[in-house]
């Protein structure tokens, strides 16, 4: 009694492959790499690793890899007995950036410079129509210090295996 802890932290993370301008997607490696690496280094306590994806770099394409890893682990998640706390990581990339940055807004807008692998080139269309137009926004409330932290020391441990 009381002894329990905190419950468990499950944690699935997803990339992308190569796309324009990107030739070797660096979140394809992490993303490839991430499982083997916590092998060896260990998880914190009361933290699993999910599920590790690789997505096509498409808008159309990527939608539903995604959906169906998302019913997966939630499916996987419904059958474990205690109460689920779930944390999706995407890795993302920006080949014009010169430094990292963990997003915390959404806009549901694609809108393409170039085609993506698939061949799509979509301007101010809505990424989910159900989900609204173009203006609508999703924000995450986390601690977005310690998870930029993390992730980064994370990152450059694993992308320098």
């Amino acid at each position: 009694m009381g002894s329990e802890g905190p419950p468990a932290v499950t944690i699935h993370v997803t990339g992308f492959k190569k796309f324009h301008g990107v030739a070797e997607n660096p979140t394809e490696t992490i993303v490839n790499n991430l499982k083997d690496y916590m092998k060896k280094r260990g998880l914190p306590k009361g933290v699993i690793l999910g599920s590790c994806n690789v997505l096509e770099t498409a808008g159309q394409g990527a939608a539903l890899p995604l959906y169906q890893t998302l019913q997966s682990s939630l499916s996987r998640d419904a059958n474990d007995a205690s109460p689920a706390r779930v944390i999706w990581v995407h890795f993302g990339v920006n080949s014009g950036a010169t430094r990292f940055a963990i997003e915390s807004q959404a806009v549901n807008e694609a809108t393409f410079r170039c085609p993506d692998e698939m061949g799509w080139k979509p301007q101010k269309v809505p990424i989910i129509p159900a989900d609204g137009g173009i203006s609508r926004t999703r924000e995450v409330k986390l601690f977005l210090c310690l998870i930029s932290f993390y992730c980064l020391c994370s990152f450059f441990a694993i992308f320098m295996v």
